[in-house]
Order: structure tokens, then C-alpha cells, then sequence
């Protein structure tokens, strides 16, 4: 930059590192969220980091063997999170040290401003011009491949505590999706029962990466009492480098590119050819961190398959991609390198009542909502709608009378 005297100034720009605040990071997202202040922004997917709370987690496990065990794990040097099976390598994400704040948000929080996972949200809500956003845990998304199951279960039902009775009460805005220990149907039935009636817990999660057949018969005790709350079911994404088919990849672009899509492809096929949306007629089931190019495939491919076997997937009633035009995507990672397709794939998909916006945030590859905002062939409703006005249908939340666009009324909950 120059000074008055025309003579050229060069300074140094703050560094920004783990300890930069998410104000400073999402600063270029700040007038766009004054842009939109009269949109209704559902974040339907951002994450909190549970392992820097990790000792408020599992000070919360019931049984008095398994909370030991964690706590004694925490103490020892340079331990990981107690009796997580987060993968080696999974610092990759970071690019090696130059997406800093994928590694950890260490930047200073106002000294009894509230608990510190919450300030971290609400800076990055108000800088997105957020106005409910639906959280989830991050290495617990891998809990689904722990070799004990009693794990997932211990750890599945402290998280939930830890979430419902520290977060939750602590800012109305925030709201999230109940985690499921998948490897124990009983167990999550029990959950269900437990906090189907929470307000700030507005559907319920399984870890999609996992080896576990949804259309198995245990299960359906568990879709049936998801249904009669009312709530969705939410298959979250995640990637597996041990997976074995994923072990080919010798990049973490090639493993991070196809196991996202990977297991939420296998879950979606077992449910619809097993015709558990006929079964379960009133459950509504949402693919979540997938992102949206796989969705066309599996439309195509099954309808397809279908035609030619109808036989062995006797309960369907109509044909595959029509069941998925019933169900519920959200934006992120948003593929944009071609328009065209991406318009074929929101058509097909149905997107201006069935996606949902999403951030990701904290991860390297977010989301802002001008994601939205700037594809060029959706109608100012279409924005609207995928933006907030479908979440808030989806999870009845309300949604103030001034943005509201010009929605039917049946795309706003009645309060």
C-alpha cells in the first residue's frame, strides 16, 4: 500500500495460525450475511469439536469401568482422546499446516461468556448470518468401525449427555441430531425414547461409516420409534482409510473423494430395495456430507436395475428414484465446477423443497450460504427454501415473519 507521500508501505499481515479468531477467518463471509439478513439460514450440518472437550465427555460415562478407562488414557503424554479410534493420518485434512484452523480453534474466548464450544459457534453463526445451526460430533463419526461396540454405546450415550445438559441450554439457536450407537439397536431405541421430546434435538444420527446392514430386521423397532416422533433419520458421512477397498488410494484426495459417497451409496441402495420407505411410509431419512453428484447415479442406475428385476425388491411400489425424490440431501460439499450438470442434478433430485443448505464448518472444505445464493439458475424461492425455509419445515422450527419470501404457507411450520 502507499502512504500520502505516494512513497510504497509494505507491512506484514497478522499470521493466521490455530490461534486466529473464526471472526477474522470468515471475515470475507461478512457482507454477505448483511446481504441476506432477510433469509431464514438453516445450517444443517456444522460440527463441534468434542475431543477439546473430551474429559467433560467421558466424565459423563455411566458405568464406572468404562469412565476410568477413558480418564486414564487422557493422562497419559501426548494421549489421544480415551478409547477413540480415530485413524492415524487424518491430519491430512489440514494440507500439512496451511488450512490452520482445520487442526484446532485455539483462539481466546471471553472469560465467562459462556462455555467455549458455544462462543466458538456463535462466532461463526453471526459471521454467516446463520440463524439455527444443527451440530454434530467429528471423530465420533468413526465410532461406527470400533471394534467394541460396548464403546460406541458408552461413548454414544456420554456425548448425547454432554450435548443435551452443556450445550444445548446455553443458546436456543443451536440445535443438533441425536448420535446413534448403530452397532446396538437397543441402545439407540433407548435414546429415542429418552430424548425424542427434547426441543433443541430436532432428528437423530447414525455414522454412516460402518459395516452394518440398515435393512436388517433388528433395526426395525428403531425406525419405528424414530417415526413416531416425528423426526428424521440422518445418515452422516465420514471417510475410512482402513477400510480395506479404501486402502487402494495412495492420496487422501482419491480415499477423501470416494468414501464420503461411498458408504451413503451402499446405506441408500439397502434401504430402498429392502422398501423400507414403504414400511416406514412416514419416517423422513436425510443423506448428510455427501454432497450431491452421486445422487443422479443412484437414481439412474437403480431405476435401471429395477425394471429388469422388479422381483427382487417386491415391496417397492414405485420406482427407486421416485423414493429419493422424497428424501433429504444437504448442499455440502457443493460440486460447482459444472453448472450444467449441477442443474440437472438439483432438478432430478427436486431440490427446491428436498436440499438443505449446509456448512461444514469447522472442516477445511466449508461452505459458505452464498454457495446458494450464487448459482445462477435457481429462483429467488428456490434460494430461500434450500437456504432455511425446507430445514425449518423438515424440523418445525420457526421461522420469523419477515423471512419468509413468498413461500406457500405450507413451506413454514404454523406456530
Amino acid at each position: 500500500m502507499d502512504d500520502r507521500s505516494g512513497t510504497p508501505q509494505i507491512r506484514d499481515l497478522p499470521k493466521i495460525d490455530i490461534e486466529t479468531d473464526t471472526r477474522d477467518y470468515l471475515a470475507r463471509a461478512k457482507p454477505h450475511a448483511d446481504k441476506y439478513k432477510d433469509y431464514f439460514i438453516v445450517d444443517v450440518d456444522a460440527h463441534v469439536s468434542e475431543t477439546m472437550f473430551w474429559s467433560e465427555v467421558t466424565n459423563k460415562i455411566d458405568s464406572d469401568v468404562w469412565r476410568q478407562m477413558a480418564q486414564s488414557q487422557g493422562k497419559r503424554v501426548n494421549a489421544s482422546a480415551g478409547l477413540l479410534n480415530a485413524v492415524p493420518g487424518m491430519n491430512y485434512q489440514d494440507a500439512f499446516g496451511r488450512i490452520p484452523h482445520q487442526q484446532n480453534l485455539a483462539e481466546k474466548v471471553v472469560p465467562g461468556g459462556g462455555h467455549r464450544q458455544i462462543q466458538l459457534l456463535q462466532r461463526a453463526m453471526d459471521s454467516m448470518g446463520i440463524d439455527v445451526m444443527c451440530t454434530f460430533p467429528t471423530p465420533m463419526l468413526l465410532l461406527g468401525m470400533h471394534p467394541q461396540t460396548e464403546v460406541e454405546v458408552q461413548i454414544g450415550r456420554a456425548y448425547n449427555r454432554w450435548f443435551v445438559e452443556d450445550i444445548l441450554p446455553e443458546d436456543k439457536r443451536i440445535c443438533g441430531m441425536l448420535y446413534l450407537p448403530f452397532n446396538d439397536p437397543k441402545e439407540c431405541v433407548a435414546l429415542v425414547e429418552k430424548y425424542a421430546s427434547h426441543p433443541g434435538i430436532v432428528g437423530f444420527m447414525v455414522s454412516s461409516t460402518r459395516y452394518k446392514p440398515v435393512y436388517h430386521d433388528d433395526y426395525m423397532p428403531l425406525y419405528a420409534a424414530i417415526q413416531a416422533s416425528g423426526k428424521p433419520l440422518g445418515f452422516h458421512a465420514g471417510f475410512h482409510w482402513g477400510d480395506q477397498s479404501m486402502q487402494q488410494c495412495n492420496r487422501f484426495i482419491s480415499m477423501h473423494s470416494i468414501s464420503f459417497v461411498y458408504f451413503n451409496v451402499l446405506h441408500i441402495i439397502n434401504w430402498i430395495v429392502n422398501g423400507l420407505p414403504e414400511r416406514f411410509p412416514n419416517l423422513k431419512v436425510i443423506w448428510i456430507e455427501s454432497g450431491l453428484a452421486w445422487v443422479p447415479f443412484v437414481m439412474q442406475r437403480l431405476d435401471s436395475e429395477y425394471m429388469m428385476r422388479p422381483s427382487e425388491a417386491p415391496l417397492l411400489k414405485r420406482k427407486p428414484s421416485e423414493y429419493i425424490q422424497d428424501m433429504f440431501f444437504t448442499s455440502q460439499p457443493l460440486e460447482k465446477s459444472n453448472m450444467k450438470l449441477l442443474e440437472a442434478t438439483m432438478d432430478a433430485m427436486k431440490a427446491e423443497t428436498q436440499l438443505l443448505f449446509a456448512s461444514d464448518w469447522p472442516h477445511w472444505d466449508f461452505d459458505l450460504p452464498s454457495s446458494i445464493t450464487s448459482i445462477p439458475f435457481l429462483n429467488e424461492q428456490a434460494k430461500r427454501n434450500i437456504l432455511g425455509l425446507n430445514a425449518a419445515k423438515l424440523f418445525n422450527l420457526e421461522v420469523p415473519e419477515g423471512k419468509r419470501g413468498k413461500a406457500p404457507a405450507e413451506m413454514v411450520p404454523a406456530k
